[in-house]
């Protein structure tokens, strides 16, 4: 009888995290535990349970709502969600380029730990990005040389797009592509929410000899606005062990390689 009550205070201050965050659109482990009066490893554990149930995202500190994979979202946000599964997933990218190759690196947060991944391996390489953010972090290292494509600047992304920028891509030529996206369906692509991107992002693919999606394991299954190409031209596809293992089977089968760290 004594479980009870605590049951049902903790399924209304559930509720109460939920109605705070739909009002707020983001929350903090340390505002709600002042809030409710509760340890912040309650807080944590309450964050969880409903993460589990698909009811928010957790974010360092915090959780969000759930982000549509229809709609882009600032760099500042993104960088939050799954941090230490981007940093695993940026260092194997890094590994996979050699001395004296070119790489182009798409904008994003999980590309950002490519490029620090890169930054720290000090050996030298060329690097083509369209992105502010990569070219802001490479821009102080003096084994890189870097060549960033101009364009119609996105605010949101962070990012140059359109005719300008597909002209200036179309004369370059690149060993590797390391490509973010917002969503990986094997029976369609990779996609992202925004169609100048996705275009800027098709003549990338062109250019290089190897393709590499990188993304977390929550883009799997996903469907974007605006498909960037065609799954056959992926060559390998780098995520973290949440990964689903039917849509790591499905990929493999078409041939392409599938990294998990």
């Amino acid at each position: 009888m004594r479980n009870k009550p605590l049951r049902l205070l903790s399924e209304e201050r559930r509720r109460k995290i939920l109605d705070l965050l739909a009002e707020q659109g983001r929350v903090t482990v340390d505002g709600l535990a002042n809030s409710f009066c509760v340890s912040a490893v309650t807080v944590r554990a309450d964050l969880e349970e409903l993460g589990g149930k698909g009811l928010l995202v957790r974010s360092h500190g915090g959780a969000i709502l759930p982000l549509s994979p229809k709609q882009d979202y600032p760099l500042q946000l993104k960088k939050t969600l799954h941090h230490a599964e981007k940093v695993r997933i940026g260092r194997a990218a890094a590994q996979l380029v050699q001395p004296r190759q070119t790489v182009i690196i798409d904008g994003g947060t999980t590309t950002a730990e490519v490029a620090r991944a890169l930054k720290r391996a000090s050996q030298a390489v060329t690097v083509i990005t369209h992105a502010l953010n990569i070219a802001l972090e490479l821009a102080d290292s003096p084994d890189i040389s870097l060549i960033v494509i101009g364009g119609i600047f996105r605010h949101i992304s962070k990012s140059f797009v359109g005719p300008p920028a597909e002209r200036m891509m179309s004369d370059l030529h690149a060993d590797h592509f390391f490509l973010a996206v917002d969503g990986l369906d094997p029976e369609t692509g990779p996609s992202t929410p925004d169609v100048l991107e996705a275009q800027l992002n098709a003549q990338m693919i062109r250019a290089a000899r190897e393709v590499s999606v990188i993304a977390d394991a929550t883009k799997f299954g996903r469907r974007s606005l605006s498909l960037i190409g065609d799954i056959r031209s992926i060559h390998r596809v780098i995520t973290d062990s949440d990964v689903n293992e039917e849509m790591v089977c499905q990929l493999r089968k078409m041939g392409i390689d599938v990294v998990v760290v």
